[in-house]
């Protein structure tokens, strides 16, 4: 995501267009797109500051202490599974846990998949 150009940078661009008109002009000189210099004067105009904006919160699909007990209880689910549950697409899912630092399930060998891979190992000869 883009960040907000400064608010020392606003502040020059606006400084500059009191003492001259040309809005172009400005735009040019510091580098910034001309509708971007026409969105600050109309903010300057209307709450009397050029902040930035900011969002209050970061809005979540999921409920991470849910989420954190269904893994608990479930901890061999696929994430298309646990998405199911929450009726979720699986990225949705994968980014929770990935923020949650969540790692997913190592795949579990059988018994008779060691076997193979025991047998197939000492059946080569070095020599």
């Amino acid at each position: 995501m883009a960040r907000p150009y400064s608010q020392d940078l606003r502040k020059k661009v606006l400084k500059y267009l009191e003492k001259n008109k040309g809005k172009q002009i400005a735009s040019n000189i510091f580098q910034v797109g001309i509708a971007t210099v026409y969105r600050w004067i109309l903010l300057k105009k209307e709450k009397g500051h050029v902040e930035p904006l900011r969002r209050k919160y970061a809005y979540k699909k999921i409920n991470d202490e849910l989420l954190i007990k269904y893994i608990q209880e479930h901890p061999d689910h696929f994430l298309s599974e646990i998405g199911k549950h929450f009726s979720l697409i699986p990225q949705t899912i994968f980014y929770a846990l990935k923020r949650l630092k969540i790692t997913r399930k190592k795949r579990q060998r059988n018994d008779k998949q060691l076997k193979l891979t025991f047998c197939s190992l000492s059946c080569f000869n070095y020599n």
